[in-house]
């Protein structure tokens, strides 16, 4: 049976990252046939590995969900301060991680999947993945503040430029944006830095996926070629820019 390292054997099976995997590795918390892992250790299917003492599955079928996750909504796996959770509310019966956070004010696409390796290839700034958004402001959406967008923005309380990019007016009040990074809160740090108040925004596409077809609290399985072209593009976003 073929070996693979133990980060990348974690991260097939849903459990973390591979950066996370090794911290889990370097503090202890894993054991293999019931010792404490080494980092670099590989194992095999057949192999019993163990997380804070739980046994972990097998390499089971990846699963990829599309969900529309509501306002209010919190993206986090425990909190107990958060009224509502993201885990708590899809109550999806695999184990499932969030690729990219959306503010719990916010609404919108999140891409969910037991596949770590995918989630680190979503999550990865470098790649230039595109998220689309359609945003509500209070003020008026002008041709300025449009192009002032666009040319990207130096945000002072994280103390960075945003990346040009897309920004298009859909309505009097309503502009489009696609985003290849994920900066925090980013779009309402780059709209209060143009004195522009934001009403609502909603995630709408990541990389190849849309949130067409989906209410607020409903989810999809993404399969087929959608998924096939979801992998590509995680795989070779960013290489040709």
């Amino acid at each position: 049976m073929e070996e693979v390292r133990l980060n990348k054997y974690l991260a097939q099976c849903g459990i973390c990252s591979r950066r996370d995997a090794d911290r889990m590795i370097a503090s202890g918390r894993v054991r293999v046939n019931g010792s404490v892992a080494d980092m670099g250790v590989r194992v095999k299917d057949t192999d019993e590995v163990a997380v804070d003492g739980k046994a972990v599955a097998g390499k089971d079928e990846k699963v990829v969900l599309a969900y529309y996750k509501p306002a209010g909504v919190t993206c986090t796996e425990k909190d107990k301060f958060a009224d509502r959770i993201v885990t708590e509310e899809i109550g999806y019966p695999v184990r499932v991680t969030y690729a990219g956070r959306l503010d719990k004010d916010s609404e919108g696409l999140l891409l969910l999947s037991n596949d770590g390796d995918l989630i680190q290839r979503v999550m990865k700034g470098s790649a230039m993945h595109e998220k689309e958004y359609v945003v509500k402001t209070k003020q008026e959406v002008t041709e300025a503040f449009l192009q002032r967008m666009a040319a990207g923005i130096y945000l002072r309380e994280l103390d960075v430029r945003t990346r040009p990019c897309q920004v298009e007016q859909k309505g009097k009040y309503t502009f489009r944006i696609v985003l290849t990074q994920g900066l925090n809160r980013q779009i309402r740090r780059m709209c209060r830095e143009c004195s522009v108040d934001v009403v609502s925004l909603k995630r709408v596409r990541v990389l190849n996926i849309t949130l067409d077809g989906l209410r607020p609290g409903e989810y999809r399985i993404i399969s087929g070629e959608e998924r096939a072209a979801l992998y590509r593009a995680a795989e070779t976003a960013g290489k040709s820019r």
